[in-house]
Formats: structure tokens, sequence, C-alpha cells
């Protein structure tokens, strides 16, 4: 075999299994960018939601692929765009964009693409999920029936939530959609529920002070904190949900609960409106594209309990959407209510008369219902929605006239003693057994003989007394989940006799 022969039959061998590092069906070039929003010819094998590299004298810049036309590509930046021009060259990665997940995440501030915002270093974690992934689907899933606690009474006893549900909170602006959640967030910090607060389109400063509330009740370190400000492109804002979610499902997967809360989705909805505009998408209905419904829809049923074979864990979504002087029917609304179990509403007037949390019993709604109560809190509670309703109903009627009844006077008075229990105050959620014992004294009239007005001094000296003498029978409220017929009976005698000696400070 002559030495020629030889040569090339090694040179074949060598080059057999030789991949060029970039491929030309890789490679792309920027043809204009505007408003982060690039538009791109070339890569003939570039796929939706796939990640580029823009090359930048300043270094890459990554985009991702929300348009695929005919001739062109329209990307998103995700990062600074000022050092984007045209002729620049965009290389394909053939990968979708994901996030880091796992523990190491607890009690850290990250942005929409998971990098760490709160100068702690690098999060430690080598585990990474798509933030686009399908729903887990029917089969996976398992009922919702286990309750998760906000420590808010009116919440907890007339709209319950249950881990793996979606319950919407909605209302106008500064009727205190997010006092709601941050309280559900103080809640869990001894319940082994890990907390995911997505911030879309807010204010820094706003950020920091919930980072600081959070820390100051100690719920922090059971938080993860998902930022895209009013200050980053719409983009990060677009993606920031997902990304929540994401990091949401590793808990789920895991056998843990997780509650995920999106602060909100009309901000959301708008950036998402933002980016299909510069894209050139047909608008419709206000101006948002076709698919806006979709994009809410895939995020919420991310949100599951699924069964052991999958993990066993699941993922509660508290998801905010702001209305405009109480219109729950417009576009967002109404599409988010059809996507959601239930909505808690949120009412302004409700807000300014005193009412917090301002929730409207008549248009809030828990599509899981008692499924996601403890027996205890059903037995107390089972009607008090009724009364309320009825309560405010007549007192609209009595305001046109004083000749009332003894009995709907009866009722009013009852009523106005009920609203005033529901009353509580930001950053104090209430443990479940605590509020058993104070709705059980509104429902079974104990709190009849304390004026309306001395209600909530008599609630903290209850809370008080119980706390002080009678620990064991929370306890065992709290861990049985019932009312016994003791426990029945240590509470009957026990409340006539602390109203009894109850004296209001200011009497």
């Amino acid at each position: 075999m002559s030495i020629e022969t030889t040569l090339i039959q090694e040179l074949e061998s060598k080059l057999k299994d030789w991949k060029p590092g970039v491929s030309e069906r890789s490679v792309g070039t920027v043809e204009r960018i505007a408003d982060g929003i690039a538009r791109i010819s070339g890569l003939p094998e570039a796929k939706a939601g796939e990640l580029l590299h823009i090359e930048t004298p300043e270094g890459p810049v990554p985009a991702m692929i929300l348009n695929l036309e005919e001739s062109m590509i329209g990307a998103v930046t995700l990062g600074a765009f000022e050092h984007i021009k045209a002729g620049q060259t965009v290389l394909g990665t053939g990968e979708v964009a994901t996030v880091p997940v796992g523990a190491a995440l607890i009690g850290r501030v990250v942005n929409a693409l998971g990098v760490p915002i709160d100068g702690k270093g690098a999060v430690k974690t080598d585990e990474r999920f798509p933030l686009e992934r399908v729903a887990p689907g029917v089969i996976t899933r398992q009922a919702v029936s286990q309750p998760l606690q906000t420590g808010i009474t009116a919440i907890d006893a007339m709209i319950p939530i249950g881990r793996g549900q979606r319950e919407l909170i909605i209302g106008d602006r500064g009727t205190g959609k997010t006092a709601v959640a941050v309280d559900t967030m103080i809640a869990q910090k001894d319940t082994g529920v890990t907390c995911i607060y997505v911030a879309i389109g807010q204010k820094a400063s706003k950020i920091a002070r919930l980072r600081a509330q959070l820390e100051k009740y100690g719920a922090l370190s059971n938080t993860i904190i998902v930022v895209a400000s009013a200050s980053d492109p719409a983009p990060m804002q677009y993606l920031a949900p997902y990304a929540g979610a994401a990091i949401g499902e590793w808990f789920m997967q895991n056998g843990k609960d997780a509650l995920i809360i999106y602060d909100d989705l009309s901000k959301h909805a708008a950036s998402y409106r933002e980016i299909s505009l510069l894209l050139r998408r047909p608008p419709g209905r206000e101006a948002y594209p076709g698919d806006v419904f979709y994009l809410h829809s895939r995020l919420l049923e991310r949100s599951a309990r699924v069964n052991k074979a999958n993990g066993g864990g699941s993922l509660t979504a508290l998801p905010i959407i702001e209305t405009q002087a109480g219109d729950i029917s417009a576009y967002i609304p109404t599409n988010v209510i059809s996507i959601t179990d239930g909505q808690i509403f949120l009412e302004t007037d409700l807000f300014y008369q005193g009412v917090r949390p301002a929730i409207n019993t008549g248009l809030s709604v828990s599509r899981v219902g008692g499924a996601a109560q403890i027996k205890a809190m059903k037995k107390v509670a089972g009607q008090m929605r009724l009364e309320l309703a009825q309560y405010r109903e007549l007192a609209a009627f009595a305001q046109f006239g004083s000749d009332l009844d003894e009995a709907t006077q009866a009722q009013i008075e009852r009523g106005k003693r009920l609203t005033e229990l529901l009353k509580q105050p930001q950053y104090a959620p209430i443990p479940v057994a605590e509020q058993v014992v104070l709705l059980y004294a509104g429902t079974r009239g104990f709190l009849a003989p304390v004026q309306p007005q001395h209600i909530q001094e008599c609630a903290t000296c209850l809370r008080e007394q119980f706390n002080l003498k009678h620990t064991d029978l929370l306890k065992e409220i709290s861990e049985s989940g019932q009312i016994s017929d003791e426990t029945d009976a240590i509470l009957q005698k026990e409340l006539s006799d602390m109203i009894k000696d109850f004296r209001p400070a200011n009497a």
C-alpha cells in the first residue's frame, strides 16, 4: 500500500465523525433592531422559543425567537440591546430558555432568567427547567383536598383555598390585593410550603419594601422572589411568570408544596401586547393579540396537585388582576376568571369604609369549596356567607326607613358584629385554631352583648386568653381538624365566662 493511500485513509477516518463548531444553518444576521425587537435573516433551522446569541463588540446578547416568518425571524432581546446594530452576526443555540431550579433558590431574589440580583452571589444548583412546559395532564393530577391556610379569617372561612388550586385575587388599584398575598406568604412560614412571589412591572422600591416586610416577619427564609420590575424591558416582564412557574414545578415534582403569586397578570398582558405590536402581530380586542387567553391559560394550568407517581407535590397559584372602576367584565379579568378555580374580589367601597381586607363575599367564590376546609371550620362557618349577604341587603334597605321589626334589627346587629369580627390588620395572619374559636363565638351568638365598636378588642382578648389557658384545646383543633363534643362543651363554657368578664379599655 502506497504512502498516499495510507494518508488518505487516515484523513478519511478522522474526518468521518467531524462536525463544524457552528453550522452555516445556525448563523443569521441582524437586519434591523428597534425597541428590543430584532429582525433577523438566515437561521433556516430556527425553532419558536429558541435562544439566540447576538454577537456585539461588548459581548453576546441573548435573544429569544417569538416570530417565525417566511423570510425573517422576529426575536426579543433579553439583555442590553443598545449595542446591537444591523449586520451583526446571530448564532442559534438549538436550546430553549431555561431557569435554574432547586432548594438553593429559597431566600433569594432573582430576575426573569434566574440570575441573582440580591448581591449574595451565584445560586448553587445544577438543575435547570425550561421556562415553557406542558401542564400536568388529568391522569397525573389528584383531587384538591388539603387546605392552604391564608391566616385571613374571611378567606379561610368563606373562600377556602386548597393546595393545587388557582384562586384569583381581583380588584381596583389600592384595595389591598398585594396585602392579601403577603399575609398568605407570612402564614406559610411554619407550614413547609415554599412561596414564590413574581413581581411583574412593579416599582423596584415597592419590591424592596415587600422583601423587607417578609424578612421582618420571618417569611423570607421560605420565599423566592422573581423580579421583572417596571424598569425592565417588556420581554423580561413577559418571561417572569413562566420562570416562577418553572421554579415552583421543581418543588411540586419533588413531593413538596409550593405557593406562587403572580403580581400582577394585568401588567403581564400589557407587556405581551407591547411585544406583539412591535412584532407586527395583528391586534384584536383592546389591541391585545388573539392568543392573549392562551398566554395565561398555559401558565395557570401548570398549577396542580399531582399524584404520587409524578412527585405527589402541589403548586398553588394566586394570580392578581387589577380592574378599572370595579369592572370585572373587562377583557383580561374575564379571561383569567374563566381559567381559575374561583376569585377573591376586593371592593373599593368596602376598603374606604374601613372593612379590611375589603372582601366582597357576594362576588367572591371558591370552586373547590368545603373540600379544602377542615371540618371544624365547616362546622362554625357554614352559614356565615349567607348571613353576611343577608346583612348587606338588609343594611342597604334599612337606610330608607327606621321601622324595622325586632327580627330584622337582630339580624342587622348580628351582621354588624360578624363584619367587625372579620376585620384584620395587615401582617397579622391568625392560626386556623384561633380562627375557629373566634368564628364559634361570632356565629353562636356569644358576641351579642359586646358593642360592635369593641368586637376587635374582644377578639384579641379571647385569643390571648385561649393561648394562655387552653393551648391544649387549640392544639387539638389544629391537629384533629374537628370539634369534639368535649371541646364543644369547653368552648361554650369558656366563651360565656370570658365575654361576661370582658371590659373594653375605653368603656
